[in-house]
């Protein structure tokens, strides 16, 4: 037999798919791992399908997730997140996805890794990506996690049970700061293709806002729309890559890797058709945002891009403030995405001279699709 099989369980959490370990099936060493994983979901794939793997061809179809004990004493497992991308053999631990977070409850619940009473259980997680805590919030019956349920998310067809996901102190969650430039708001010289004014916020990941008017654009339009503007992705990839040398990432745009920070266009509410044909009048929302994700145009909204949102609307001065209109006092913030509306919470205060963010709110819903065993080349058996 020329193929190695390793026991794992796909999901969908939230408008995302993956792929999910135990740590115990894979191997310690990180090389090896993401060989196993690039093999697993199909990459790198010249024709972007993935057709030789699990992955779905696209960014929020591409991802992997490893689950195993705590190593923190305030957690009941350890998650680990792998960004898998489609056409270049690069698979990047440098963030989480928070849509996902929202499976990796269910999955510790159904998997016997924490034990759990019918009812709403909490099971919390340490996301080693951010070394930050996830505290997620779920139906229980008959000892799986509930999936039947009334709860509606914008990209998803049908209803599911609903999921709350509390992220702790998502301050830093890769540069150690809120602001990591020190700025509410820095400034591009592309030449010749403009001049941009930027806002670069780390909550929860780490994201890089421009003003969709900068382009032309005022947030209504689809991801096929922005992808045929020409010129505007290659813009927007050297606008996040000067922003992530801005904040230190790297020396020089090229040591800059594809998912870490994203780009995302803002703008002030405006009446759009969703991905699924439904209107959406400017006064059912508080900001648009178009986010882009390993350099293509999102479908709907990375969660942890609407968490970060969520913040960073309640940073006086930046981008997504100055276009957003305010929290409500719940500090709750309404997102226009492509695929329709998300709301998203966050507890942001100003303290002296400092802005901090207490913690953030998303809710999603999740499901197992499948469980078995996933085909490797023998050739990267432990």
């Amino acid at each position: 037999m020329s193929q190695h099989f390793i026991p794992a369980v796909f999901y969908r959490g939230g408008t995302s798919k993956g792929v999910f370990f135990r740590a115990s099936e894979l191997p310690a060493d990180r090389g090896q791992c993401s060989a196993i994983l690039l093999a697993a979901l199909g990459s790198p794939d010249p024709y972007g399908r993935q057709l030789d793997g699990m992955g779905g061809g696209i960014s929020s179809l591409s991802k992997a997730v490893i689950i195993g004990p705590s190593t923190h004493p305030d957690a009941d497992v350890d998650y680990t997140f792998i960004q898998i991308a489609v056409d270049e053999p690069v698979a990047d631990w440098s963030n989480n996805c928070g849509n996902l977070s929202s499976a990796v409850g269910h999955f510790a619940v159904d998997e016997g890794l924490v034990p759990a009473s019918d009812g709403e259980v909490l099971v919390r997680i340490h996301q080693t990506n951010t070394k930050k805590l996830i505290h997620s919030r779920f139906q229980v019956r008959a000892g799986k996690a509930e999936t039947a349920g009334d709860y509606v998310i914008a990209g998803v067809a049908g209803a599911a049970s609903r999921i709350r996901l509390d992220f702790l102190e998502p301050a830093g969650a890769v540069t150690g700061k809120l602001l990591p430039s020190g700025r509410v708001l820095d400034h591009a010289d592309l030449g010749s293709e403009g001049r941009f004014e930027l806002s670069i916020v780390d909550a929860t990941s780490l994201i890089v806002y421009v003003d969709a008017a900068a382009f032309g654009f005022d947030g209504s339009e689809t991801p096929d729309e922005i992808e045929a503007r020409p010129g505007v992705m290659a813009i927007l990839e050297k606008l996040r890559r000067f922003a992530g040398v801005t904040i230190g990432l790297a020396p020089t745009p090229d040591g800059i890797g594809l998912q870490t920070p994203r780009i995302a266009m803002v703008a002030a509410p405006r009446s759009f058709t969703g991905l699924d044909g439904q209107r959406h009048e400017e006064d059912a929302f508080d900001i648009a945002t178009r986010m882009i994700s390993m350099q293509r145009a999102h479908r709907a909204i990375p969660g942890t891009g609407g968490l970060n949102l969520g913040v960073a609307t309640q940073i006086a001065g930046t981008l997504p403030n100055r276009l957003s209109r305010p929290a409500n006092a719940a500090g709750e913030v309404r997102v226009a995405n492509p695929s329709g509306l998300v709301s998203v919470g966050a507890v942001v205060r100003h303290v002296g001279d400092r802005w901090m963010a207490e913690s953030a709110v998303l809710f999603r819903t999740a499901r197992r699709l499948m469980q078995g065993e996933i085909a490797v080349p023998l050739s990267l058996a432990r």
